[in-house]
């Protein structure tokens, strides 16, 4: 286990609208000597978080970001596991206070391996769905004349699709039956706005 200092612990807190406040998360940061947190309230999935923006372009090798439970720093599974590839490449631990993960002891490497193949996993389930979807839409000829808006189940579907960034807006489109705009127009009116989609970190193997 690596010896910790105040000085290299970094937290992160993140509350929704309709949650009261960060207090609890607060007091468990404080009580793990994080020297400073930072806070997000977001009110979408695809909302930006820019105190978290903050927090990583501050960390620096050696250091270790720490938050309350797993799902204060990833909208899912798979984003959770692109952010902790991320802190790996770049030499920073990760420590989780509620599921007692923490990267700089051999378990909790072991819990980030797991999770990693099950992000593996699922993106490989995705793709061969999405394919399939591609292959049925072109054999039924499928173009334009479509709704104009996405709604319901078809909202969902797009949102993590673009999301789990392996296709293109106008794939996405496709796979639903609508064009690539309806798909921008859909989710940028759910959330108010269409962040920009950066580029997956590369996974080690």
């Amino acid at each position: 286990m690596v010896q910790r200092t105040s000085e290299t612990d970094i937290g992160y807190a993140r509350v929704s609208t309709d949650e009261q406040d960060a207090r609890l998360q607060h007091d468990a940061l404080t009580r793990a000597e994080c020297y400073r947190i930072f806070t997000d309230t977001a009110s979408g999935s695809l909302e930006s978080r820019p105190e978290l923006d903050k927090l990583l372009d501050q960390l620096r090798p050696g250091d270790t970001l720490v938050v309350w439970c797993l799902d204060r720093l990833g909208r899912s599974i798979r984003h959770l596991i692109d952010q902790l590839a991320a802190l790996q490449d770049r030499g920073v631990e990760f420590r989780s206070l509620q599921e007692n993960i923490d990267t700089s002891s051999s378990g909790g490497r072991l819990v980030f391996h797991i999770f990693a193949s099950l992000a593996e996993f699922e993106r490989d389930l995705i793709r061969e769905r999405t394919n399939a979807g591609l292959e049925a839409a072109r054999a039924r000829g499928r173009v334009g004349g479509r709704p104009p808006l996405l709604s319901g189940d078809k909202l969902r579907t797009a949102r993590q699709l673009y999301e789990q960034k392996d296709m293109t807006v106008a794939q996405i489109g496709e796979v639903l039956g609508v064009s690539r705009t309806t798909v921008y127009r859909a989710l940028r009116k759910e959330t108010g706005a269409l962040p920009t989609r950066q580029k997956k970190p590369s996974q080690s193997t």
